[in-house]
């Protein structure tokens, strides 16, 4: 079913929209940028004229000749009586289908395979024929894949026992299942400002009301706003990514971390420790989990980032009652984990110290080759070092990021802007830049922003909407 977007909302994901282009042009550039880095979505129908024009305080003249701008351009299609409805031209839809055949595509932060991959699923397969009497529909996770699951937590001073894992498909569909079997209509879920764009995602598709308190490169956490959210809204959930955070690439301190476990538990709110980038570390260390703080907190994990994108292996660890609510109601959207993936995962986890020392190597070469690209060709902008994760956090100072990644798709280059990690469209000025790529194509990366970034600068809309299609 398509999606309405109303006036308020429209106004809200719009952000900084104007410019010196022409009203009707900057506000349809907006729109397609929403659509390209996926905070609207292909098939949403948009408010009607009127409706938006008194939204945004501009005459119905302007908003009808942007619409007129997007049906030219083919990203909308209008239909008398039924409203206007976005599309993004071609067969392929989803967020980043636009991206489909750009030469440099980084708006995904995905490392290559770990090289253990093939010997891994060549022993699985190895062991497939054993496990062919088993009816193949497993929605708990095999037992020596749960046992090393948690293991793994155990040897990171984490008691756990294989009773508290509950294997999932990746860590995506775990925090699915978390947000649909714990959310119910009218709570509130609090999330880190900047956060993962997709966990956004998910609490906007069952209608939660999201809250935000801000995470800074320069001051880390914001504690006080997050107890202040905490007390007065009382949310059901606080989404977290603790480790490595999802853009920025900082990480809690012990002292943050025994903050907000025990703020949560005060007030019953249900902590979601996203995990997945826990480790990728290059130069931080060891640090306890978040679930030690916090007893009652579920921590989702998966191989997606340290072992390959293409394992789709995730899992949930917390308290065994809510285990067993996830257990009820998982067969609602399917039917257990492959298990050939699961055996590939037992065999990697067992060895997860030379996994994560070989994703740590290539993450430093990737790290410190962009940030040296960086002070080269852009040295006016801010940029932090991060001692892990997958991404830079860039402070493009004046340049929008939005206008970078209509800029950057004519030259071959799909990125994703700052606000597509933000609420209300915050982080205009901010550009997430991966650096778990190859030297040439970070170097060919920079060097496209570096091009564009001075005729791009201060104006959204500054490239002709012509060159971006």
């Amino acid at each position: 079913m398509n999606s309405f977007v109303t006036g308020r909302r429209l106004v809200r994901e719009l952000g900084e929209w104007r410019s010196n282009a022409p009203a009707y042009k900057a506000l349809a550039a907006r729109i397609r940028v929403l659509l390209m880095d996926g905070r609207l979505s292909s098939g949403a129908k948009l408010p009607a004229e009127r409706e938006l024009s008194q939204a945004l305080e501009l005459s119905r003249t302007t908003v009808a000749a942007a619409y007129s701008k997007l049906r030219e351009d083919g990203f909308l299609d209008s239909v008398r009586g039924s409203g206007s409805t976005l599309q993004l031209p071609g067969r392929e839809r989803g967020e980043h289908a636009v991206h489909a055949g750009l030469p440099l595509d980084f708006t995904r932060a995905t490392a290559p395979a770990y090289p253990g991959i093939p010997a891994a699923y060549a022993a699985a397969l190895e062991q497939l024929p054993a496990w062919l009497g088993h009816d193949g529909f497993d929605l708990v996770g095999l037992p020596q894949l749960r046992e090393t699951i948690a293991q793994s937590y155990t040897d990171r001073s984490l008691p756990t026992s294989a009773d508290q894992i509950l294997v999932t498909i990746g860590a995506q569909h775990a925090l699915n299942l978390v947000t649909r079997t714990l959310y119910s209509p009218g709570e509130r879920i609090l999330v880190e400002q900047p956060t993962y764009p997709h966990a956004l995602d998910t609490f906007a598709s069952v209608g939660a009301r999201v809250l935000a308190f801000p995470v800074r490169q320069q001051g880390g956490w914001d504690l006080q706003e997050a107890l202040l959210q905490i007390r007065r809204a009382a949310p059901s959930l606080a989404y977290l990514m603790p480790d490595f955070h999802n853009p920025t690439g900082m990480s809690m301190s012990i002292q943050e971390r025994e903050y907000l476990g025990a703020a949560a538990a005060r007030e019953g709110t249900t902590l979601v420790i996203d995990e997945t980038t826990a480790m990728l570390d290059i130069d931080r260390g060891t640090m306890p989990p978040m679930a030690i703080f916090s007893p009652t907190a579920l921590t989702l994990g998966s191989l997606g980032k340290l072992a390959w994108g293409g394992l789709r292996v995730g899992w949930i660890r917390g308290p065994r009652e809510m285990m067993a609510q996830f257990l009820r109601n998982r067969p609602a959207t399917d039917l257990g984990t492959p298990l050939v993936e699961q055996l590939v995962a037992t065999s990697l986890i067992a060895d997860l110290p030379s996994m994560t020392a070989s994703r740590s190597v290539d993450l430093r070469r990737g790290r410190d080759m962009a940030i040296a690209l960086l002070r080269e060709h852009l040295p006016q902008w801010q940029v932090q070092i991060p001692d892990g994760g997958l991404n830079l956090w860039i402070n493009t100072e004046t340049v929008s990021s939005s206008a970078l990644a209509l800029a950057a798709r004519a030259e071959g280059l799909g990125l994703v802007p700052g606000p597509r990690f933000g609420i209300d469209g915050a982080f205009e000025r901010y550009l997430r830049l991966p650096f778990c790529y190859n030297d040439g194509q970070l170097s060919d990366g920079v060097q496209i922003l570096a091009r564009i970034a001075d005729r791009v600068g201060a104006d959204p809309l500054r490239m002709p909407l012509q060159a971006v299609i």
